[in-house]
């Protein structure tokens, strides 16, 4: 499949809110999920507001112009899902990609852009993922290290995992 890889823009904010679904792990309906994440609070603020100081965004796009990945990053109030764990001055990061498409290397792709553009901006990533979600793999290869395990919003394990650039 032939990609190219652009910068998030404030128009793409439906974009982020799909592939925010796809990193939630939510089930299959779509427009449900996307309301279901606007609605709930420890969702929503990796893009409600999109395009303020220090958001940082790739989407994969393919040659029919369709978005099939999006990774990006935004600085959160501390006391919020991994920012408990990281400095004011650190982004959390989110990785979505549409399901039918994982391990085609599009995540590898969106990580390897995500954290050159984050480069000279940021001191260091931070994110947090399910014990059990493959991407775990991806995000040790790229240099991603376990700093603490907590509670997510299901009511299971996640690695909160930083990054220091």
């Amino acid at each position: 499949m032939s990609l190219f890889y652009r910068s998030v823009i404030a128009s793409d904010t439906l974009t982020l809110w799909e592939m925010l679904t796809y990193a939630a792990r939510m089930p299959d309906d779509l427009a449900v999920n996307i309301a279901a994440a606007q609605a709930d609070p420890f969702l929503k603020k990796y893009v409600e507001g999109w395009g303020k100081a220090g958001d940082l965004g790739v989407l994969a796009v393919d040659g029919s112009g369709e978005t099939v990945g999006a990774g990006w990053v935004r600085l959160l109030e501390h006391n919020f899902h991994a920012r408990n764990h990281a400095a004011e001055n650190i982004p959390e990061l989110v990785l979505g990609v549409r399901p039918a498409l994982r391990g085609e290397g599009i995540g590898t792709a969106l990580m390897q852009a995500l954290i050159a553009a984050c480069h000279g901006h940021y001191p260091a990533i931070v994110l947090s993922v399910r014990q059990v979600n493959p991407a775990l793999h991806l995000y040790e290869r790229l240099g991603f290290v376990t700093v603490e395990e907590i509670a997510n919003r299901v009511g299971t394990a996640s690695l909160v995992m930083e990054l220091n650039l």
